[in-house]
This record gives C-alpha cells, structure tokens and sequence, in this order.
C-alpha cells in the first residue's frame, strides 16, 4: 500500500510505509545507568462542549492510559510539564487534578513520577509575595501527592524580579522548605518566549552563573536540574560544574543522544518531551547504553533525532501538536483533538513529514491503522491519497 503525502512546496509524493514495526516489547526492569523521564502529554476529551478560553477537558482513562504505557517500558513520568500544554491550554486547575491521579496511578503501578511545580494561577500583574504564594501552593500540592517536584521556571517571576537577586531570593525560600530535593528547571525562550531573560540576565552567560549560585546555596535541597536550552555545548559546561550529587537531566531535544551518552567526564540523564512519543525506542537503547554499550546506543538513538528536529522546529513551544498527532497514529488515543484546538498549530505538510519520519523508525505498533488514521486526517483537509 501507499499513501501520497503532501509537502512544503505544495506538492504531494507517493510514500510507501513500512509493514513491521520496531520490535521494542515492553520491559517494566528499571533502567540502570541512566534516570529517565518522559514528559507526557494530555489527552482532550473530543466530546465535551469547550468555548474558547474555557477551562480544559481531559479525557482521564486515556491521559492515564499513556502513562501506564511509558511505565510498562521502564521509563519515569515528568507529569504536568510543558508537554501537557501547561499555559498553553491547560490552567492550573487542570493540572492540580493531572498531578493528584497521576500521582495516585504511579503509587498503584510502581511508577516513577515527578512532577511540575510553577506559578501559573497567577494570571495577571503580581508581586515577588503573590509568585512566592503561587509556587508555595503548587510545591504543596506535589508533596502531598506524594510526588517530588519539578520547580518550572516562572512567567510570573520573569515579569516580576527586577534582577538576579529576585530570583536567588524566591529560589532560595522555595528550597529551604522543600521536604525534598526538587528538580530545577532551567527553560528557554524558544519554548516559552515569556521566559525571556530568566535568572536575570539576558545572557546566558550571567544566567548561568546566577543559576549555579541558586544551587550552590542549596546543594542539598536540588536533586538535579534539567536545561531545555537547545544547546548541547552550554549543557556539557554546565553539567561539569554542577556539585557533587547534583545530576543533569538533559532537555534538549535536539541533540539528546550524545548528551545523554556523555564524555569522559560525565553525562546527562534525560527528561524529554521527545520521548513522548519515542518511548519503546528509547528505553530499548537505554538498556543497550545499560550494558556499556555506547556505540549501540547511538545507533539505535542516533536515526531518531531527525524526527525530534522536525517536531520542536520553530516556533518550538507547538512541538505538543506533532507528539499528539504521533500518539494518535500509534493508537494510544482514538482522535486527534488537543487541549485549546492545538491540533490546528502545525501546517499539514509538517504533520504529514512527522508521519512519515515516525514510520520509517517503526514507532507504529500497527503500521497499516497509522496508514488509514493518516489517510483520514489528509482527506479532511481535501488531500486525496
């Protein structure tokens, strides 16, 4: 069989897909030698009668669903990260009720989970007082889940502090009370372009030093920190100046592999949007990296990055279309609706690419349902294939 796929230029080719997925079974044996996290995304309820601006509907048993998926391959959850269209249609109402059932699910399932802690109730002007209150609410939250917390970098503290010492002050109180090490979250404007200049600085250079400062003061109070920077140069220089016990989660997407595969000097763990929808693969080259086998890894993660790429080019922060329209494919979800009507965000062509990127990697269970899903969605914007 064969599908015709349109692209950029406004042209449509014929694409063969393949007919044998990837093998990559389940294997629910912790990973080893790397800590491992996928930020998950949320699935919409297709059904319910949402007007613009409203408050989200997620379908529970599907968003649910997926985590048990990501668990069954030995992968931990990120939960309520920007993956889950945190300030991009989900509020935090929305997200208070993912942390509490997905929270309950990994204690039911023996997942691992950590999950998002961030100031997004805040919805207008605020002071330093009203951000420090926001992430004091939301920090409670996680620990009552019994989850430990990712703390997100903050639009509210980037158009609130008037410089570093804002942000060594509002860092330093949040983990002083912090009944344990917390994850921090260093993001970067091509994700969220509020984010501009964060730790105070609009260099990255002064912002590093501000956030290594932020560590430094508490070193036993942060579990690690993941960098979404795109920039696997600045990760690697950070990474070797982190404390002793201090891990790096990596968060870049473009260049996880070899960041993760590290040097002769350390490594990165991973906390990845990415690995949404590259879940089976990536855990199966964790295993291979597991035995000491790098040049193995790399070859089963190497192949993949082309399709991470196209998914978070820009503008990066509508990367969560691209992972949605992947896991529909793979029949992890039965629609392609998203939380805010994001499924709109990318182009047809874009989405056709990262169809046909995912399937020559053999990310489908069910290569020819991937095909017909495909077919349906190019025949409603009037493609016939």
């Amino acid at each position: 069989m064969t599908i015709r796929l349109p692209d950029a230029g406004g042209r449509s080719r014929t694409y063969e897909p393949r007919s044998e997925p990837l093998s990559a079974p389940p294997a629910a044996v912790p990973l080893a030698s790397r800590t491992v996290f996928a930020a998950a995304h949320v699935v919409a309820d297709p059904y319910a009668d949402v007007s613009p601006g409203a408050p989200a509907a997620v379908d529970w048993d599907a968003t649910l669903a997926f985590r048990r998926h990501l668990w069954s391959h030995g992968l931990g959850v990120a939960e309520a990260m920007d993956t889950s269209q945190r300030g991009m249609g989900l509020d935090w109402a929305g997200a208070a009720e993912l942390i509490r059932r997905s929270s309950a699910e990994a204690r039911a399932v023996g997942g691992r989970i950590v999950c998002g802690a961030g100031t997004d109730q805040l919805t207008g002007p605020a002071t330093l007082g009203d951000v420090r209150a926001a992430y004091e609410e939301q920090l409670a939250l996680v620990e009552e889940s019994g989850s430990r917390a990712v703390l997100m970098a903050s639009r509210a503290l980037a158009a609130t502090a008037s410089g570093p010492e804002d942000y060594l002050e509002v860092y330093g109180h949040l983990l002083r009370q912090a009944a344990e090490p917390v994850i921090l979250h260093w993001l970067g404007p091509m994700f969220d372009p509020a984010l501009e200049g964060y730790w105070g600085s609009d260099g990255p250079d002064a912002a590093t030093e501000v956030f290594l400062e932020v560590i430094a003061a508490h070193p036993d109070k942060v579990d690690g920190v993941k960098v979404s920077l795109l920039d696997a140069r600045r990760e690697v220089a950070l990474r070797r100046r982190l404390p002793d016990g201090v891990r790096c989660y990596t968060g870049d997407d473009f260049d996880y592999p070899e960041l993760i595969a590290g040097d002769e000097r350390g490594f990165s763990h991973a906390l990845l949007g990415v690995f949404d929808p590259l879940a089976p693969l990536a855990a199966r080259a964790v295993r291979v990296l597991d035995t000491g086998d790098v040049k193995g890894f790399r070859e089963l993660l190497d192949p993949t990055v082309e399709l991470a790429r196209h998914l978070f080019e820009p503008p990066t922060r509508f990367y969560k279309t691209g992972v949605v329209l992947l896991a529909w494919l793979a029949g992890h979800q039965e629609h392609f609706a998203m939380v805010g009507g994001l499924q709109s965000a990318r182009s047809l062509p874009h989405l056709a690419r990262a169809y046909e990127l995912a399937d020559r990697l053999g990310l489908f269970p069910d290569p020819e349902r991937a095909e017909t899903r495909m077919k349906t969605l190019l025949a409603l914007y009037g493609v016939s294939s």
